[in-house]
């Protein structure tokens, strides 16, 4: 009897070592959560405070292309930037605001103080390719300003949350159509659709709140015999209620980049946000791919 009790219980323990060691083996064998494309453009532009080369070379595409003028295009370039960086005495801070995805798309707001020069708000939009590197880069940037706009609004702060996801593609309609009729010029009677009355929150630096702010900002530009014009629209990503539209046109005559980030409510447009950038003279371009 003692011979049968003591082959249960020694057959009881190796059960119990066989399934901790199966736990343990399932355990370890387990790969970590992939990075969503959010969280991988977030650690690339950490890279430019970190000056960590690792990251970036692991996230980028061999043959990633650069848009940004003042660079050289593909991965070696990039790896460069973020040692520079790492060298200078100053130290280059980051701070992301807000972020969307759009199927390969990544799409952030961001303020940058590169080695101390000054903080910049900057769109910047990153393609993944299918192996989920990053592959194409995008951007605006312009001086993040010291005072509000006459609202009292700043260039970053308002709405942050991220709602109605299954309205992205109508939402996308609806500023693709107003960006044509309204900024393009094509149907400027159709202004008032577009808007709930005079209700509107405006970010730019210059102009105040309404339909009625955009107006007078804009009279008094054609005053002073300064136009702003959008010639095409290049790119347009959304999520939810947030969409972001890549511009082309003049601003007083100089050939001129517009990001505008428009957030929408109920069908109408309720906020915007927005970065110029003045094209750089071509004979000055680090890279050939274009702004676009």
């Amino acid at each position: 009897m003692k011979k049968i009790i003591a082959a249960i219980l020694s057959l009881a323990l190796l059960t119990g070592i066989l399934a901790a060691c199966s736990s343990s083996s399932e355990t370890s064998a387990a790969e970590p959560e992939e990075q969503t494309n959010i969280e991988k453009a977030l650690a690339l532009i950490g890279t430019f405070a970190s000056g960590d080369t690792e990251t970036a070379r692991a996230l980028l595409d061999e043959n990633y292309i650069q848009h940004n003028l003042a660079y050289g295009t593909g991965e070696e370039a990039f790896i460069g930037s973020v040692e520079y960086l790492a060298s200078a005495q100053t130290k280059t801070t980051v701070e992301n605001i807000r972020a969307f995805e759009d199927g390969d798309y990544v799409f952030l707001q961001t303020v940058y103080n590169f080695a101390g020069a000054g903080e910049q708000v900057a769109f910047d939009i990153f393609r993944f390719d299918e192996e989920g590197e990053i592959a194409e880069h995008w951007d605006n940037l312009a001086a993040l300003a010291a005072e509000a706009n006459p609202s009292g609004h700043t260039q970053i702060d308002g709405t942050m949350e991220i709602t109605d996801l299954d309205k992205t593609e109508e939402n996308c309609e609806l500023v693709e159509n107003f960006l044509y009729d309204v900024m393009q010029g094509n149907n400027p009677d159709k202004t008032a659709d577009y808007f709930d009355g005079d209700t509107y929150i405006q970010h730019n630096t210059a102009i105040a709140d309404g339909v009625s702010g955009l107006n007078e900002a804009l009279t008094a530009l054609a005053e002073q015999g300064i136009q702003m014009i959008y010639d095409e629209t290049h790119m347009i990503l959304a999520q939810g209620n947030f969409v972001l539209a890549v511009s082309e046109g003049t601003y007083s005559g100089e050939p001129t980049s517009y990001y505008d980030l428009w957030r929408i409510e109920n069908g109408k447009i309720a906020e915007h946000w927005d970065v110029m950038e003045t094209i750089a003279d071509e004979s000055t371009w680090q890279n050939q791919n274009g702004k676009f």
